[in-house]
């Protein structure tokens, strides 16, 4: 891993305005470029809003090759790679919420939620990958919102190489204070245990389909430390620097660094 600069997004998405959405997407990129960001995280569904209508009619969603294109222009213009959201179409079958990564020369990875939230199964589809991805030297995986209370997940992208886990949430309830709180009570041992960087986002404010989502973002480091938080009821960029000395300090130090003692043939269900 190489010296990296991240941006984690609280962003105010407003479900099916895709166009509004956007346009707030290209002034975040815009503002944390100029702050020096290499990769910029929105939150989860930051495209197309997080919607639980049933209704196809009233969902909004989006092809991959058209969130990928309006996207790539905000990296290329910026010269950063960019981690948004949306509703992903699913050929006429319930959609996916993806995360999609792009830089300015496009397409880097995507990830598609794994395990929906009960609320979420009867209108979304789950993915059946857990992959990483790689961008200027860095190798990063993406877990969405629900996803993050499944240690394994985390486990299986390190053990791929990953070195940064980008955590978008669409997370509503509650104060900026409260979530961030409860995201500490099991975020830092994603990365603790992993020896990996976490960045974690969350969309904020209310919206016209009736949720009210808390700002808040962290960033923790390899030994599960916190590095920078937010916490509020206003839309905030969160810039950090992630510095590769201290991914190495924990994976050379024997103690410290635990994937390399898994033993996996010890964990089947008996």
């Amino acid at each position: 891993m190489e010296d990296v600069t991240v941006a984690a997004v609280c962003m105010h998405s407003e479900p099916g305005q895709v166009d509004e959405n956007l346009g707030a997407t290209g002034r975040f990129v815009a503002e944390a470029a100029g702050k020096g960001a290499d990769i910029i995280c929105f939150p989860e569904l930051s495209l197309t809003g997080y919607s639980l209508a049933r209704d196809e009619g009233d969902r909004c969603s989006l092809s991959l090759p058209v969130a990928e294109s309006l996207l790539t222009r905000l990296a290329r213009d910026s010269g950063a790679a960019v981690i948004a959201g949306f509703a992903e179409e699913a050929g006429g079958g319930k959609p996916f919420i993806t995360q999609v990564a792009v830089g300015p020369e496009g397409f880097i990875g995507v990830h598609r939620k794994s395990h929906l939230g009960p609320p979420e199964r009867d209108v979304y589809r789950a993915g059946d990958a857990i992959d990483t991805f790689s961008f200027g030297g860095t190798v990063s995986g993406i877990q969405l919102c629900y996803e993050t209370h499944f240690p394994e997940i985390s486990t299986t992208m390190a053990v791929g190489g990953a070195e940064v886990l980008f955590f978008p949430h669409a997370s509503p309830r509650g104060s900026g204070e409260e979530k961030l709180e409860n995201w500490l009570r099991h975020l830092p041992a994603r990365a603790f245990d992993n020896g990996v960087f976490v960045v974690a986002c969350n969309q904020v404010g209310k919206t016209a389909a009736g949720f009210s989502f808390p700002g808040v973002a962290v960033v923790i480091g390899p030994d599960g430390r916190i590095e920078a938080s937010y916490a509020g009821e206003d839309e905030e960029i969160l810039v950090v620097r992630l510095q590769s000395r201290k991914l190495l300090n924990v994976r050379k130090n024997r103690m410290k660094y635990f994937l390399p003692n898994r033993r996996p043939s010890l964990y089947k269900p008996a």
